[in-house]
């Protein structure tokens, strides 16, 4: 018999020291939830449920991007409604200042509305905001925004003579575009009537000189088209009826080089670089051609011009309702990629918690067992620290 060291009592220590741990952490895990709650828990699963953590964050921090993203198509799309009704009402009253019925102070009733009516869609372009971000005006053309420039020109007057003024560049080039080459898909002039197209860059160096005969759908114009030199046109049509105009309609072959810097970026995607681009036309009146560059509102005051102002605002009117198509495709868009947000976030969740949750019941079984093994590695210890007093009998 020793009484320097008490193996038993060692032994019934050290297990009850284990089992106390085990229910220690047992009972962490139940009054957390969770199996994990230190990396020494499960360390690889602790990276792996850490990682779908991020994802999932993400993808609902992307749901809401969305949202956000909606919203602010919702408020452009609104105010363009109301550019619409307008424009409704100025083609009205072209059409009703057209008739050979009203007389000089009629007209001039009729072109101080219109007026008001241009100077209000500027209003609604320069103001439009979704949190402090303008949204009419220009600002967020986007990406591609201009890939096809419409040019028109009507005989209001007894001149048979016209000049198209250079100007057309604006409307068919962005800057960064290389090798654009421009197509002229329609030009329609008077019958009998001839069109001269002097083609120059903003250099004033010719690029080609064209002659285009009345029926003529087709042209190519090649040229180096990009920030530094736009295509221009310059023309003289011969031989017009009074009231016949003239149209020009330049699609750009080549894409415009992305310009971040005027779009909206939507980040719809957890990771990096998933986003899309959302691009808003300016909506004022010089850039839906009811206005000049002088500010001078399109003219109604004699039947001429409201003939050919009928034919201008419906083409301002078309040019808002392609924008409005925009809007509603890409709100649809972003519907449909909330759905796809929430469905990516419930799978992934559902992964994490198989990871991390802990499993109540079995858990509870585990601190059970170990709770009850821990009380009798106590009265065992109790018990191997009575076994040296046996010795005490061999002393009497």
């Amino acid at each position: 018999m020793i009484i320097n060291h008490n193996l038993m009592a060692n032994n019934a220590l050290r297990n009850m020291s284990i089992n106390s741990t085990n229910a220690s952490k047992a009972m962490q895990k139940l009054s957390s939830g969770l199996r994990i709650n230190t990396a020494s828990d499960d360390a690889a699963g602790l990276a792996i449920s850490e990682k779908m953590r991020g994802q999932i964050n993400g993808l609902n921090q992307a749901s809401t991007n969305a949202q956000d993203s909606i919203s602010l198509i919702q408020t452009a799309e609104g105010a363009l409604n109301e550019t619409h009704s307008i424009l409704q009402r100025m083609r009205q009253l072209a059409v009703q200042s057209a008739n050979d019925t009203n007389n000089d102070s009629d007209r001039t009733a009729i072109q101080s509305e219109i007026n008001q009516l241009t100077d209000e869609i500027d209003r609604i372009g320069n103001t439009t905001e979704f949190n402090t971000k303008k949204l009419l005006n220009g600002d967020l053309v986007g990406v591609n925004a201009e890939v096809k420039g419409t040019y028109s020109i009507n005989n209001n007057t007894s001149i048979k003579d016209l000049s198209l003024a250079a100007g057309v560049a604006s409307n068919i080039a962005n800057s960064g575009t290389k090798n654009g080459a421009i197509t002229i898909t329609k030009i329609s002039v008077g019958s009998g009537g001839t069109a001269k197209f002097d083609v120059r860059d903003t250099t004033g160096s010719a690029i080609t000189g064209v002659t285009v005969a009345s029926g003529v759908t087709s042209l190519t114009v090649a040229g180096a088209v990009d920030g530094t030199n736009d295509l221009t046109l310059s023309g003289t049509f011969d031989n017009m009826k009074v009231g016949e105009s003239i149209t020009v309609v330049l699609n750009k072959h080549e894409d415009a080089t992305s310009d971040g810097s005027k779009s909206i970026t939507a980040q719809i995607g957890a990771n990096s670089g998933q986003t899309m681009q959302i691009g808003i036309a300016d909506m004022r009146s010089e850039a839906l051609g009811v206005k000049d560059s002088s500010g001078n509102a399109i003219k109604v005051d004699d039947k001429y011009a409201a003939n050919a102002a009928i034919s201008t605002i419906q083409n301002a009117i078309e040019k808002v309702s392609s924008q409005r198509s925009k809007l509603g495709a890409y709100q649809n868009r972003l519907e449909h990629t909330i759905n796809n947000l929430g469905t990516s976030s419930e799978n992934l969740t559902a992964a994490e918690s198989r990871i991390r949750d802990v499993d109540m019941a079995s858990e509870m079984s585990e601190y059970s067992k170990d709770n009850i093994l821990s009380q009798a590695a106590q009265a065992m210890l109790a018990q191997a620290n009575q076994q040296p007093q046996q010795v005490l009998q061999l002393l009497r």
